[in-house]
C-alpha cells in the first residue's frame, strides 16, 4: 500500500506514524506544493488535509483521503467520487486550554495589565481606585456556538469553574451534562443576550458564513468577550474589527483568521488592522498545536489506515 502524506505538520511524528502502518506500507512525505502530483500517482492513501480535481485526476488508484484534523473545507466532494473521506480529531483539550487562558487573559485585562507594568503604571484596582475589580469565571455566562468536541471539551473545565453555559447548534441538541438550555441557531439572539463570553467552534459551512456580524455583537455587550477557535469567516471581518475598535465589545482572542500565509509563514491574516488594536488577543492559529493533538491523530490515521488494508470498518469517516 502507498500512502501520500502532504501534511506537514505529522513531519516531527513520522517515525511514530510509520512505526504504527502495516509492514509493507510504502509512506511517501510530500509536504511542499510542488512535490504533491509527482508523488500521487499509484497512491492508495493520502493523508492531508486538502484533495482537489487535479489530484484526483493523477491519482486514480486513491482508495482513502485521511484528513489530519477535524476540517474538511479543503477538500472538493466533486474529487471523491467513490473515495473515502475521514477525519480526526484529537484538539479539543488542548484548544480548551487555550479558550480558557483566553477568557482569563481577555476578562481580567490581563495584556493591557502586562503592557502598562512594562511602562511603569500598576493598572489594577488596587492602585487605580476608577479601575472596576475584575470577575472570575466562576462568575461567567458562556454561550457556545457550536457543541461538538471543542465546545464538549471546553465546557467540561469551564463547568469546574462554577461557571454557567447554553449553546446553539446545527441540530439544536447539545451532548453535554449542566448546561442552562440548548437550541438552534434560530435561538442566537438569546444566547448573546444570556451571555458575557461567546466561544464559537462551529464549522464553516454556508449556513455558518457570517453569522456573527455587528447586531450579534452589539447584543453580546461592552463587557462581552469573544473567542473564535472555528473559521475566521462565521465573524463577520469589519464587523469584529469595528466593535473592538468602538469597544461595542470588550475583547476578543482569534486564533483564525481571514487570509493565510504560504509556506513561508509571512503575511496578514486579515485586511482590518486588528494589530493596532489592545484588547485582542492575536495567534497564527496554534490553539490545537500541541504533541499531544498530534500523538493522537497519528494514532487514528494508523488505525484507519490499517483498517482498509485489512477490509475493515474505518472510523470517524465522513460524508461531504
Amino acid at each position: 500500500m502507498r500512502v501520500v502524506i502532504t501534511d506537514p505538520n505529522l513531519q516531527p511524528l513520522s517515525d511514530e506514524l510509520e512505526a504504527l502502518l502495516p509492514a509493507d506500507t510504502e509512506t511517501v512525505w510530500a509536504t511542499t506544493p510542488d512535490t504533491v502530483l509527482e508523488a500521487l500517482p499509484n497512491a492508495d492513501v493520502l493523508v492531508g488535509p486538502a484533495f482537489s480535481q487535479e489530484m484526483a485526476a493523477v491519482a486514480p488508484g486513491i482508495r482513502l483521503v485521511q484528513v489530519a484534523g477535524a476540517g474538511t473545507d479543503r477538500i472538493d466532494p466533486k474529487a471523491l467520487d467513490g473515495i473515502i473521506l475521514a477525519n480526526t480529531y484529537n484538539h479539543e483539550d488542548s484548544i480548551a486550554e487555550y479558550i480558557v487562558w483566553a477568557l482569563i487573559a481577555l476578562r481580567r485585562q490581563l495584556p493591557q495589565a502586562d503592557a502598562a507594568l512594562r511602562q511603569g503604571r500598576w493598572l489594577s484596582p488596587v492602585y487605580d481606585a476608577t479601575l472596576p475589580q475584575p470577575q472570575s469565571l466562576a462568575s461567567a455566562s458562556i454561550g457556545f456556538v457550536g457543541l461538538g468536541h471543542i465546545g464538549r471539551a471546553t465546557w467540561r473545565v469551564l463547568r469546574a469553574f462554577g461557571a454557567q453555559g447554553q449553546a446553539v447548534t446545527g441540530s439544536g441538541r447539545a451532548d453535554a451534562e449542566g448546561l442552562n438550555w440548548a437550541g438552534d441557531t434560530s435561538q442566537l439572539p438569546r444566547l448573546l443576550d444570556e451571555s458575557d463570553a461567546l466561544v464559537v467552534s462551529a464549522p464553516l459551512t454556508d449556513a455558518t458564513r457570517g453569522l456573527i456580524g455587528a447586531i450579534e455583537l452589539e447584543r453580546l455587550g461592552r463587557d462581552g468577550v469573544l473567542v473564535n477557535v472555528a473559521r475566521g469567516p462565521l465573524v463577520q471581518e469589519q464587523a469584529l474589527y469595528d466593535a473592538l475598535r468602538d469597544r461595542t465589545i470588550r475583547g476578543a482572542a482569534l486564533d483564525v483568521w481571514y487570509s493565510y500565509p504560504g509556506p513561508d509563514g509571512l503575511g496578514k491574516p486579515a485586511d482590518a488592522p486588528f494589530g493596532e488594536l489592545d484588547n485582542v488577543l492575536l495567534t497564527p492559529h496554534l490553539s490545537g498545536i500541541t504533541r499531544q493533538t498530534f500523538l493522537g491523530r497519528v494514532q487514528d490515521i494508523a488505525a484507519n489506515i490499517t483498517a482498509l488494508a485489512q477490509g475493515n470498518e474505518l472510523r470517524n469517516v465522513v460524508q461531504l
